[in-house]
C-alpha cells in the first residue's frame, strides 16, 4: 500500500490479568505483517514466497517430535540457494528478530505501566514502592533507610567492548518503531490517527530494510564516544529526574525523609575513549577529545534547560541575596539565569574551538586558543546560581515552583556534573612496568623490570614520599613508553571533573598499583586519579586479598588512598577468569576474592568499593541485575558499587526511557537490600561442597579447553571465529597481542563464536560435574539445599539454566557436520553429550522437570524465536563452508602471521591491518558535534563480485543470530 491508502487496524485491547501478553503477540504479528508488505514492495513476490517457505519448514522442524527429516529438508532448501538469494533471506529473518526485540522491549514498558495504573495491583517486584516497605517490615529503621538511601554511591560505567553489534542508524529507526507502538496503545486515538501511526511503522520498517545492516569500517574510538553520548542525551538525561523523583516519593510514602537536594545515589562513568588496554587506536589525543566531547554535550543539555527556566521563572519576589546577584533587576531569576546561559554558551564555543584545534589545545605553549573569562568548568559553577534561585523561591513561599524543572536540573548537576560522564583510564600493568624500566635504565639505577617485587615496592614507596620528580626533563623515549608517559601528561592537563579512575588490567602485585601512583606523581598530576587494580585470572583473583593487604600496609600508599576520599576501589573481572578456568570455577574464585578483599580492607579500617567487570552474556558475568547484586558475598556491597554496562546491554537497559527508569530502580533497590539486609550465614559444608565442585569443574574445563591439543583447531573450525573480526564490532582488535594462543583471545571471538553456533560452551562447561564422580551422593544432595537457600549458588545455577535453554545441540551438530574435519568431529560429539549432561545436572539441582520452569515468559520467548534463528544458522553454515572452500582454493587468501590464522580479505576494499587491528586515526573535530554515523556499504549488488556478496551475507547472518539470541557475548 502507499501512503495515500493507509491500512486501518482495530485498536488493541489493554493487557488483561488472564492474558497479559496478548498485546505482545499482537504487536509481533503486526510488525511481521508490515515486514512482509515491505518485502513484497521492495523485493517482489518471489522473495516473500521464499521467506514464507523457509519459515514454514523451520516451524515444522521445530514442532516435529523427531525433526531430522524436516531439518534436513530445511538445510537442503537453504544450501541450494545462490548467495544473491541467501542474502535477502538472511536479512528478512534478521529484521523480523530485531522487530520482535523492539516489541518485547515495548511490552516491558507496557506491563510496567499496567502495574502502575492498577490501584489494586501489588507494586512491581524490585521497584522502590515494593522494596522499601519490605525492608522496613524486616526491621530496618526509618533512620537507617534514609541514611542508606542518601549515601548510596552506585556508578554504572559504559564500555565499548564488545560494542553494540547493530549499527546506530538502525537502532534509531527501531527506537522510532517503539515510540510508534507506544502511541498506538493510546485508547483515545481516532481511526485517522491510528492509520497514521501504522504508516509510521510501515515507513520505518521500509527505511530499515533499505539500510545496510553491517558496518563498512571498524568504528573509531570517537565513533564509540558519540554513540554513548547519544544514549545519555536521548534517554538518561530525561530519565534521571523521573528516577530520583520516584525514589524520593517512595521514601516519603514509607514515612522517611526524602532525598537531600544534592543526593546522587547513581552516577555514570565511561571507558570509551580512555580504555587503551590492547587498543592502539586509543591515543592520548583521543582521550582528550573524548572528555571535550562529553563536556560539550553536557553544556548543550544544560543550556537548553537553563533557557527553559528563563521562560518559566518570571516571578519578582526574591531574597535580598538573589536580588543583589541579579544587580537589582526587576525579574531577578531571569537575570541570574540569563547570565548563567551566557556563560554556558561561551564555554560551549570555547570547547568547540578546542575540538577543532589541530594542536594539543591544552598546551598553552603549543598555541592554545585564547581562553575567555567566566567559563563554566565545574559542577559548582552550575550549581551555585541554580541553588541561589531555588533557595529564594522556597524562602518566598514559591517552593512548588522550585520543585519543578529547577529541582530536576539541580539533581542533574549532582549526578552528571559538568562532564555528563567521568572517563576512566585503563591500561595493562606490563605497559607501566615497561615505562618505569625505561626511566630507571635512563637514570642508570638498574632495570626495574628485573627487580624482585619487594625492591620495586621499596623504590616506588620511597619515591612517592618525595616531592621531587626523578624523571629528567629531557627524557624523550619513543614508541610504547612515550605513549604511556604522554597519557599521564594528558591526565594532568584534563580537568579533574572529567576523569574517574585509573584501572590497571591484569594487576597481580602491589607494585602494579604503586607504579601508576608514581607515574602520576612524575607527570605532575595535581589531582591524581584513584588507582584501581583489576584482578582477572583465577590465579590473580586468589591472590587479590593478599595484594590489597600488602598495599594498605604501605604508609605512603595509605596516605594517597586517604587523599582519594579514603576508599580503596578494587575491580574483579568476569571474562578472563571464566575463559581461564570455566564459569563455575571462576564464579567461586570471584566470590572468595571479594570476601578476601573486604576482609583486608576491614583489617586496615579502610572502606572498599568493588567494581564488577560484567559483560552481557552469562559467560561474562551477565544476567539479571537484581539477582547478580543479591548473590554477592555478605558485606561486599556497603552502599557503594561500580558495574560495567557493556555493548548491546547499553541499548537493552537504557535504549527506551521506561526501561532505563526500571534499570536505575533495580540497581537502587538491589544495592539497598544488599546493604541493609542481614544475610544468612553461609554453612561451612556448603563452602566445602562448592570448593570440591569448583575444583572438579575447573579440571574438566582445563582438560578440554587447554590440555586437549584438538580443541583450538575444533573451535576455529566449528565457529566463525576468524570471520567475526570482519564484522567491525568495535575499535579494539580481537586479540590482546599477537600469536594464536587461546589465552590471547578477547571476549568477542570466544563468547560470540560459541553463541553463534548455539553450543554456548563457555557458559556451562564444567556444570556437568555436579553429576560427575568427583562429588559424593551427599554432596550432590547438598547442592539442592544450596540452590534453595544460598543466593550465590542459586544465581549461578539459574543463569546456567538460562544459557542452557538457549543452547541447541542439533544446530551445533550441523556446524560440525559441514565445517569440522573428520578427525575433530568426535570432540564435538563429546561436547554435545556433556551439554546434555549439564542440562541433567541443572534439572537435578533445581528439582525442575524442564529448564526455565519458573520463568515461563523467557522460555516462551526462546521457543518462539527458535524457528526464526534456525534458518539463519543454517545459512551461516553454508556461507562459511563456501567461503572456506574458496579460501582453500587460494581465492583471496591472506596469511595473517601475527595471529597464525586465516583472515579472508575479499574485494579490493577489505584490507586487514594485522599489526593494529585496523588503521583508524582520531578524525579531527566532532564535525557539527552531532551523533552521526558513516555511510553504509549500500544494498545494491551491482558491481559486487561473488566473494564480496558472500562476505556480506555472512555478516548479516552473524547480526541476525545475535539479534535472535539477544546476546553478542
Amino acid at each position: 500500500m502507499t501512503d495515500s491508502t493507509p491500512a486501518v487496524r482495530v485498536a488493541q485491547p489493554p493487557p488483561t490479568a488472564g492474558d497479559p501478553h496478548a498485546a505482545l503477540r499482537d504487536d509481533v504479528r503486526l510488525l511481521g505483517e508490515l515486514l512482509g508488505e515491505v518485502l513484497r514492495q521492495q523485493e517482489g513476490e518471489d522473495l516473500f514466497d521464499r521467506v514464507e517457505r523457509v519459515r514454514a519448514l523451520a516451524k515444522e522442524a521445530r514442532n516435529a517430535g523427531s525433526k531430522t527429516g524436516q531439518f534436513e529438508a530445511l538445510a537442503t532448501e537453504l544450501g541450494a540457494m545462490p548467495v544473491e538469494a541467501a542474502l535477502p533471506v538472511a536479512r528478512a529473518f534478521a529484521h523480523f528478530l530485531n522487530l520482535a526485540n523492539v516489541a518485547e522491549q515495548h511490552h516491558r514498558t507496557r506491563r510496567r505501566r499496567a502495574y502502575q495504573r492498577d490501584p489494586s495491583a501489588r507494586p512491581q517486584p524490585g521497584s522502590v514502592d515494593e522494596a522499601l516497605p519490605r525492608l522496613m517490615a524486616a526491621g530496618v529503621t526509618p533512620a537507617q533507610l534514609h541514611r542508606a538511601a542518601a549515601s548510596l554511591r552506585i556508578e554504572l560505567v559504559v564500555t565499548a567492548h564488545p560494542t553494540e553489534i547493530m549499527r546506530r542508524t538502525l537502532q534509531q529507526k527501531y527506537n522510532r518503531i517503539a515510540d510508534a507502538l507506544a502511541t498506538r496503545d493510546r485508547p483515545d486515538l481516532t481511526q485517522t490517527e491510528r492509520a497514521l501511526v501504522d504508516q509510521t511503522l510501515r515507513r520505518e520498517i521500509t527505511a530499515a530494510w533499505g539500510t545496510d545492516d553491517v558496518r563498512r569500517e571498524r568504528p573509531s574510538p570517537l565513533d564509540e564516544v558519540r554513540s554513548a553520548l547519544a544514549v545519555f542525551e536521548q534517554t538518561l538525561w530525561p530519565t534521571l529526574p523521573a528516577y530520583l523523583r520516584s525514589l524520593d516519593r517512595a521514601l516519603r510514602a514509607a514515612g522517611v525523609d526524602g532525598l537531600p537536594l544534592d543526593a546522587a545515589p547513581l552516577t555514570f562513568g565511561s571507558w570509551i575513549g580512555g580504555d587503551r588496554d590492547g587498543n592502539p587506536n586509543v591515543t592520548p589525543e583521543v582521550t582528550r577529545r573524548a572528555c571535550l566531547m562529553a563536556r560539550w554535550t553536557a553544556l548543550s543539555l544544560y543550556g537548553r534547560e537553563v533557557d527553559e527556566l528563563c521562560g518559566e521563572l518570571s516571578m519578582t519576589a526574591a531574597t535580598e541575596e538573589l536580588i543583589a546577584e541579579a544587580g537589582g533587576a526587576h525579574e531577578p531569576y531571569r537575570a541570574v539565569l540569563r547570565e548563567l546561559y551566557r556563560r554556558i554558551q561561551a564555554t560551549r564555543t570555547w570547547l568547540a574551538r578546542l575540538l577543532t584545534s589541530d594542536v594539543g589545545a591544552l598546551d598553552a605553549e603549543a598555541g592554545e586558543p585564547h581562553r575567555p573569562a567566566g567559563l563554566v568548568e565545574t559542577a559548582e559553577a552550575l550549581r551555585s546560581p541554580l541553588r541561589l534561585c531555588y533557595d529564594s523561591l522556597c524562602a518566598t513561599r514559591q517552593a512548588i515552583v522550585a520543585d519543578g524543572r529547577l529541582l530536576d536540573l539541580l539533581r542533574r548537576v549532582s549526578t552528571f556534573g559538568v562532564s555528563l560522564v567521568r572517563l576512566d583510564i585503563r591500561q595493562e600493568a606490563d605497559r607501566h612496568t615497561e615505562a618505569i624500566d625505561a626511566i630507571t635504565r635512563h637514570l642508570e639505577i638498574g632495570a626495574y623490570a628485573d627487580w624482585p617485587e619487594e625492591r620495586r615496592i621499596a623504590f616506588l614507596a620511597g619515591a612517592l614520599q618525595g616531592r621531587e620528580r626523578l624523571t629528567p626533563r629531557g627524557f624523550s623515549p619513543l614508541g610504547r613508553v612515550a605513549d604511556v608517559l604522554e597519557t599521564f601528561r594528558v591526565i594532568g592537563d584534563i580537568h579533574p571533573e572529567s576523569l574517574g579512575a585509573y584501572v590497571i588490567t591484569m594487576a597481580s602485585q602491589p607494585s602494579d598499583v604503586l607504579a601508576v601512583e608514581w607515574l602520576q606523581h612524575e607527570a605532575g598530576v595535581q589531582a591524581p586519579l584513584r588507582v584501581v587494580p583489576l584482578f582477572e585470572t583465577a590465579r590473580d583473583l586468589a591472590a587479590a586479598g593478599g595484594v590489597i593487604d600488602r598495599l594498605l600496609s604501605i604508609d605512603s600508599y595509605r596516605e594517597r588512598t586517604l587523599a582519594h576520599g579514603g576508599r580503596q576501589e578494587v575491580m574483579v573481572g568476569y571474562s578472563d577468569s571464566s575463559k581461564d578456568v570455566g564459569r563455575m570455577a571462576a564464579a567461586w574464585e570471584l566470590y572468595k576474592a571479594q570476601e578476601a578483599i573486604v576482609a583486608a580492607c576491614r583489617a586496615h579500617a579502610v572502606p572498599v568499593t568493588l567494581f564488577h567487570g560484567r559483560g552481557g552474556s552469562v559467560g561474562r558475568g551477565g544476567g539479571p541485575t537484581y539477582l547478580a547484586i543479591q548473590s554477592q558475598p555478605p558485606g561486599s556491597v556497603d552502599g557503594t558499587i561500580r558495574v560495567t554496562e557493556q555493548g548491546e546491554m547499553i541499548q537493552a537497559k537504557f535504549g527506551l526511557p521506561d526501561i532505563a527508569l526500571r534499570t536505575l530502580e533495580i540497581y537502587t533497590t538491589a544495592t539497598l537490600e544488599a546493604t541493609l539486609a542481614t544475610p544468612a550465614p553461609v554453612d561451612a559444608s556448603w563452602r566445602d561442597t562448592m570448593e570440591h565442585l569448583a575444583g572438579a569443574a575447573r579440571g574438566a574445563f582445563r582438560e578440554t579447553v587447554y590440555d586437549d591439543d584438538r580443541f583450538l583447531r575444533y573451535f576455529r573450525s566449528a565457529t566463525p571465529e576468524d570471520e567475526l573480526d570482519a564484522l567491525h564490532i568495535g575499535s579494539r582488535p580481537a586479540r590482546r597481542s599477537g600469536g594464536a594462543a587461546l589465552s590471547g583471545l578477547r571476549a568477542i571471538p570466544w563468547q560470540f563464536g560459541w553463541m553463534q553456533t548455539r553450543l554456548l560452551l563457555p557458559t556451562w562447561l564444567g556444570t556437568e560435574q555436579i553429576l560427575g564422580p568427583s562429588l559424593s551422593d551427599a554432596e550432590r544432595d547438598r547442592c539442592r539445599g544450596m540452590y534453595r537457600d544460598w543466593p550465590f549458588f542459586r544465581s549461578l545455577i539459574d543463569l546456567t539454566a538460562m544459557a542452557l535453554a538457549k543452547a541447541d545441540a542439533g544446530i551445533a551438530a550441523h556446524y560440525d557436520r559441514q565445517l569440522v574435519p573428520a578427525d575433530l568431529q568426535p570432540l564435538g560429539a563429546a561436547l554435545r553429550v556433556r551439554l546434555e549432561r549439564a542440562i541433567e545436572a541443572v534439572l537435578w539441582t533445581t528439582g525442575h522437570a524442564q529448564l526455565l520452569q519458573d520463568n515461563l515468559v523467557l522460555r516462551r520467548s526462546i521457543e518462539v524465536r527458535n524457528p526464526y534463528v534456525d534458518p539463519i544458522n543454517l545459512l551461516q553454515v553454508e556461507l562459511l563452508r563456501r567461503g572456506r572452500e574458496d579460501t582453500a582454493r587460494g581465492s583471496g587468501h591472506v596469511e595473517d602471521t601475527a595471529r597464525g590464522s586465516r583472515l579472508v580479505a575479499r574485494g579490493s576494499r577489505h584490507v586487514e591491518d594485522t599489526a593494529r587491528g585496523s588503521r583508524l586515526e582520531a578524525r579531527g573535530a566532532w564535525a557539527g558535534f552531532e551523533a552521526t554515523e558513516g555511510q553504509g556499504m549500500g544494498l545494491g549488488t551491482s558491481g559486487e563480485d561473488e566473494a564480496e556478496l558472500l562476505r556480506r551475507a555472512l555478516l548479516v547472518t552473524i547480526n541476525g543470530i545475535a539479534a535472535g539470541m539477544r546476546n553478542t557475548g
